[in-house]
Order: structure tokens, then C-alpha cells, then sequence
């Protein structure tokens, strides 16, 4: 697994969902203000959780259908995918312990 955050899109999402078992996947847009406040802190989960979770960015704009299959109306949305399925859901930008917790109670 990769220390960076993977790039999800329409095409391999689900191919990525099949992969891992454990994926964590932030919905953003480059327009959006609180999806680039929230970027350090995906990069510093990519690099803690590398190995264990499968840290990955989607940009809701390049791919709309995944978007649109998850209800994804706001952003940042970020979800949790335990084998292949949503897990959890956070909406907003949340701080980086909030995320951590979510991520530790699902690769229990």
C-alpha cells in the first residue's frame, strides 16, 4: 500500500473496493475550501495507515458517477469501506482524531 493518497475514480473503484478490505475514500473537489484544509491531514492518514488501510481521494467533479451512487451532496465526504461495503460515513471537515477513531474502530 501506498504512503500517499491512492487516486479513486469511476473507472477503478470498485476494482479497489474488491482489493482491500479496508478502504477509506475522501470525497472532494479542488473548488472546495474545506476539502484543501483537510488534504494535509489525508496525506499524514495515507502515511499512518499505510498497510492497514487503504487511504484513498476522489474528486467528486472528474467522477460523478461514484458520487452520485453514494449520495455524495455535500463535501468533504468521507467514507469508510469494510469489504466492499460502506461502513461509516463523516461529512465535513472533521479533525484529524475524529477521523483516526473512525479508522481504528473499523480495522479491529
Amino acid at each position: 500500500m501506498s504512503t500517499e493518497p491512492f487516486h479513486v475514480t469511476d473507472s477503478n473503484f470498485e476494482d479497489t473496493l474488491k482489493k482491500n478490505k479496508l478502504v477509506f475514500v475522501d470525497f472532494w473537489a479542488n473548488w472546495c475550501g474545506p476539502c484543501r484544509a483537510l488534504a494535509p491531514t489525508i496525506v499524514e492518514l495515507a502515511k499512518e495507515y499505510s498497510g492497514k488501510v487503504l487511504i484513498g481521494k476522489l474528486d467528486v467533479d472528474e467522477n460523478p458517477v461514484t458520487a452520485g451512487k453514494f449520495q455524495v451532496f455535500s463535501i468533504p465526504t468521507m467514507i469508510v469501506f469494510k469489504d466492499g461495503k460502506e461502513a461509516e460515513r463523516l461529512v465535513g471537515l472533521c479533525p484529524k482524531n475524529k477521523i483516526a477513531e473512525t479508522l481504528q474502530k473499523h480495522s479491529m
